[in-house]
């Protein structure tokens, strides 16, 4: 197999040492092993490979052997210096710059080429960080989204992954415990410390050297917040990730430790049956399926997005949104009409306010679901939804079919109903005429400023986490 280009650059440095180190020039260790001193020139360049017979006979000239030459560490820090700058230079992120590189002679100074590799590392850095435009995470998000929908938001791999990690750990049945979660840790060889001090742009920490998953102390013992958390952590290294690449790569990631973990919290065979024995007696409820596995409203609602249609054949969507209307999480493979900006992107948009999503913040009672139909241009539609608040404010979870499967689910029976005829501006966005008529141009209201408009998209290989943080974090706890 031919030499790779730095493979025959470190020889190249490795012959010049030797022969430098006895004093040689080329044309005399050339005269020694019988080539012309222009063809060693050559090979000390990394520009052409010698044949072993050469390689012998250079050897014996310089008091070493084949073996050494071979090496592929640097002879000495100057070869290490010249080896790391062709090395960057011959990355894709430089090539693209089309700027032509530095060529290195003898006579440049050790100091010029750490300089060059400083501005590289810092190229390299800034590659890095600057994972995606907010257009292109848009985009990238989107087109996860659409995957997904074909695929009916199932990853059959990724359940059977999680049934063999919850046989192997004593799970038979019922809500996972948090006591069953850490002995999935420690057959992956981790354990679970909560501690106070976790990075604030983290929800967790890995340390890979001392097999450690830090976690925050909130909701002990309760909840299963703690349990996603660290299914997460774990699922990472069940499913070989590595550093992200983009940030399409980075949402996959994302979207993986999440499903492995929603597959854990509320395993496939156990899931299906409660599912299917509901259907069986047209009583589907996402606060049944919640209560059954002991996990929060969206995360029962979420799960059934991966097995409603895989196993029972009933298309669906899911929504959270919050107090202001807006799409924070969606899934739909029922077409349901939803609101999208150019590139197709659905989330932070804001939906109508005849959904069942925005309807249910109405609702005086909001200890139980707000059931609705809801006419619109590609149908009728049924939905069930809960609202809940956290210190970001408001928000709901909605689960909705087509009209047609709307028999399987409790609530069917609901008198509510209403009529949406979004994209049409007249159904909730335009003013009522008579109103535009009174104070068209008698009003000036004060405009609340979204910040998100002048955030930055979080930038890193993590992106939003703030690798110093991290690394001071891990240097404090790595005595313990």
């Amino acid at each position: 197999m031919p030499a790779s280009a730095l493979e025959l650059s470190t020889l190249g440095h490795r012959i010049r040492h030797h022969r430098v180190a006895h004093a040689l020039t080329l044309d005399e260790l050339g005269a020694i092993v019988g080539v012309a001193g222009s063809q060693l020139s050559l090979i000390e360049n990394g520009k052409r490979e010698p044949k072993l017979s050469l390689l012998q006979a250079i050897a014996h000239a310089t008091g070493t052997d084949v073996t050494d030459l071979l090496s592929p560490e640097p002879p000495n820090r100057r070869a290490a210096l010249e080896l790391d700058l062709e090395r960057a230079q011959s990355s894709p992120v430089f090539r693209r710059l089309g700027v032509p590189p530095v060529r290195v002679t003898k006579t440049t100074p050790d100091e010029t080429i750490e300089a060059v590799l400083g501005l590289h590392r810092e190229l390299q850095r800034r590659e890095r960080e600057a994972i995606a435009t907010p257009e292109e995470a848009r985009r990238a998000n989107t087109e996860l989204r659409l995957r997904m929908r074909e695929r009916n938001n199932y990853l059959p791999e990724i359940e059977q992954l999680a049934e063999k990690q919850l046989r192997a750990a004593g799970h038979t049945s019922g809500a996972l415990t948090h006591r069953t979660v850490s002995i999935m840790a420690q057959q992956l060889g981790f354990e679970l410390i909560y501690v106070d001090d976790l990075p604030h742009s983290a929800r967790s920490v890995t340390d890979l050297e001392n097999g450690r998953i830090y976690l925050p102390p909130a909701s002990i013992p309760g909840g299963h917040g703690l349990r996603s958390m660290a299914l997460q952590a774990m699922a990472h290294r069940l499913l070989g990730h590595t550093p992200p690449t983009d940030y399409a790569d980075f949402l996959q990631q994302r979207l993986e430790i999440n499903y492995y973990a929603a597959c854990c919290l509320l395993p496939e065979t156990a899931a299906v049956a409660v599912l299917s024995q509901a259907k069986k007696d047209r009583d589907l409820a996402v606060e049944d399926f919640r209560d059954a596995f002991g996990v929060t409203h969206e995360a029962a609602a979420m799960r059934m997005t991966n097995l409603l249609t895989e196993h029972l054949g009933i298309r669906l969507h899911f929504m959270r949104v919050d107090g202001a209307g807006a799409i924070n999480r969606v899934y739909e493979n029922d077409d349901l009409p939803l609101p999208m900006d150019v590139t197709g992107s659905v989330e932070g948009q804001i939906v109508c306010r005849r959904f069942a999503a925005r309807a249910a913040f109405g609702e005086q009672n909001r200890t139980v679901e707000h059931y609705q139909y809801t006419d619109t241009p590609a149908g009728t539609f049924w939905c069930s939804s809960q609202t809940g608040k956290t210190s970001d404010g408001e928000f709901s979870i909605t689960v909705g079919v087509p009209f047609d499967d709307a028999r399987w689910f409790r609530g069917r029976e609901t008198q509510k109903r209403a009529t949406s005829t979004c994209p049409d501006e007249a159904c909730c966005r335009r003013p009522d005429a008579e109103l535009t008529t009174r104070w068209d141009g008698k009003a000036w209201p004060s405009a609340r400023v979204h910040m998100q408009m002048f955030s930055p998209l979080p930038r890193g290989a993590f992106p939003g986490v703030d690798d110093g943080e991290v690394y001071a974090f891990l240097d404090r706890h790595a005595e313990e």
